[in-house]
């Protein structure tokens, strides 16, 4: 049996144009990023002889739509792209087609017309901050989103029951090849003390998967004349937002406080074991996870990978603290967290199945959407 394809498949209000995609996901490998590709279904007779536009929009959300204030919505367009697909431009025999468009056209006919898009080099992964347990409704998050729509022309404002969207996600996985193992020492001297204290602290890979432990290895040369207790060792996630204020957020996402010791003239060798999980962190406000689709759960956010990317920024680091008489010491290593490159499918030998995002209404007002198979 051939294996099934799954299409995404979402139709506006008043059926005149209608969405389909084969994935959701979209992979920047630094080099490039996957173009957004998919197929507009257009009803003529509900189109009325209108243009039909396909958008590609990235927006920055840095607050609640019910905290807009005097009609300034706390929201800001990174990237906007759009495209006239309906009457083509055209000729769409004459387009190139990926493998699964081709499929989409021929099972919907005549009146589906391609679109295709590319990401500007500078946009930011999908990604959110965590709300608080009791806050509701859209929240601080890089936001993609495909939206087509009816209309005279493109500046014009479309209404909602002839607009449909579609939410998407831009997203890297780790590399084939991982660089050197990190690792960063310290030296420290201390007054009325000959001799220095020497720490070093070191992993054994730099890139770890969500859900992976993390073995840290600690090497402590105490030849000091002080005592050294209140030994921990931490993960911290270190988001830096530089779009509108250049904020920087430093979260602990994994800790262990430890018993251990070192007395003066003597030394510690030792490996500690973290694993930072969402799960262990859901009530963490302002926490940078990944960005998520409706009705879907999400992780820690991954870490950026492209130093060409300049409005947030991810990293992680292992931090090994310790306190000497009335002052700290601490040696943080960086490290990479993010998803393993999955298996690439074959498009040649896929099925397709669509799945349709229906609507629900109340009194009249388009709510949330309801994931619900359908048949094409």
């Amino acid at each position: 049996m051939s294996p099934k394809h799954v299409i995404y498949k979402k139709l506006s209000r008043d059926k005149s144009v209608g969405v389909y995609m084969g994935k959701r996901d979209f992979v920047d490998h630094c080099e490039f990023v996957d173009p957004v590709d998919g197929v507009v279904l257009v009803d003529p007779e509900q189109v009325k002889g209108k243009k039909v536009y396909v958008m590609l929009s990235c927006t920055f959300r840095y607050g609640r739509d019910d905290m807009d204030v005097m009609g300034m919505a706390f929201r800001r367009d990174i990237f906007l792209c759009s495209r006239q697909v309906y009457p083509p431009l055209q000729d769409k025999e004459r387009s190139v087609h990926t493998k699964v468009q081709e499929k989409i056209l021929r099972k919907l006919g005549d009146n589906a017309y391609p679109f295709f898009f590319e990401f500007p080099d500078n946009l930011p992964c999908s990604v959110c901050l965590q709300p608080g347990p009791t806050d509701v409704g859209k929240h601080c998050a890089v936001e993609f989103e495909v939206k087509a729509f009816c209309a005279e022309n493109q500046d014009e404002k479309a209404q909602k029951r002839s607009s449909v969207w579609l939410a998407i996600r831009k997203i890297q996985y780790a590399p084939d090849k991982g660089g050197a193992a990190p690792s960063a020492e310290t030296t420290c001297e201390f007054i009325m003390s000959d001799k220095p204290l020497h720490m070093r602290v070191s992993l054994e890979k730099e890139t770890y998967y969500h859900g992976e432990e993390i073995n840290i290895s600690v090497d402590i040369d105490n030849s000091s004349n002080r005592n050294l207790k209140d030994l921990s060792v931490s993960v911290e996630q270190v988001t830096n937002v530089v779009l509108y204020s250049n904020d920087k957020y430093v979260k602990t996402v994994a800790y262990e406080e430890t018993t251990d010791t070192v007395p003066s003239g003597t030394s510690l060798k030792k490996v500690y074991t973290l694993c930072p999980l969402l799960d262990d962190n859901r009530d963490r406000l302002g926490l940078a996870l990944d960005g998520k689709l409706k009705h879907e759960d999400t992780n820690l956010a991954s870490s950026s990978m492209c130093v060409k990317v300049v409005l947030i920024l991810i990293m992680y680091v292992c931090k090994m603290l310790l306190c000497v008489c009335f002052s700290e010491v601490a040696v943080e290593v960086p490290f990479k967290l993010m998803h393993p490159k999955p298996d690439p499918g074959d498009e040649d030998t896929t099925d397709l199945v669509f799945e349709e995002f229906k609507r629900s209404y109340l009194k009249g007002v388009i709510g949330d959407d309801d994931e619900s198979p359908a048949e094409p």
